[in-house]
């Protein structure tokens, strides 16, 4: 086993020990996992197995079913726009097509140099400051698509 590797099991054993519940679940050993990693890697779905009791498959079976763990190390950066109601007819649409083309991306992904995640967000909540943007989880409101490039170059590491 690499060292990464053991580096990978101990920050998930840790996440899963320090959960403040009294019952602790593969979800929230998950959870837990996940925010302390970023990501769950097999050794984080083998290490909640142990710790839960529960088979890797069933650990597998939960994690898998819900959109919001992912299962691949993240991007440098993310970015999300807002693709609400308020949002979307205040001009993502207009942000959204910026930010695709100048990402290089078709649709939601990493860029290929993995500097960049994309993903669009059902609601950041500032509806009043339609359209929005998350750059890292930091929230940006009226947003324009020059704005939205700006930001981005910096992301990346670029002169706009």
């Amino acid at each position: 086993m690499t060292a990464s590797a053991n580096g990978l099991r101990d920050q998930a054993r840790e996440a899963i020990a320090s959960q403040p519940f009294k019952t602790v679940t593969v979800l929230s050993s998950l959870l837990a996992a996940q925010d302390a990693l970023g990501w769950l890697p097999a050794e984080a779905l083998d290490e909640i197995a142990s710790a839960t009791g529960a088979s890797v498959n069933d650990v597998w079976g939960v994690a898998s079913f819900y959109p919001n763990f992912r299962f691949t190390e993240p991007a440098d950066h993310s970015v999300e726009v807002c693709w609400g109601p308020t949002c979307h007819v205040s001009g993502a649409q207009l942000l959204l097509r910026a930010v695709l083309d100048e990402l290089g991306l078709e649709n939601e992904g990493e860029t290929p140099d993995r500097k960049v995640g994309f993903k669009l967000n059902t609601c950041l909540g500032v509806c009043p400051h339609a359209p929005a943007m998350a750059f890292d989880h930091a929230l940006a409101g009226a947003m324009t698509p020059d704005a939205a490039i700006v930001r981005l170059r910096a992301l990346r590491g670029s002169v706009a």
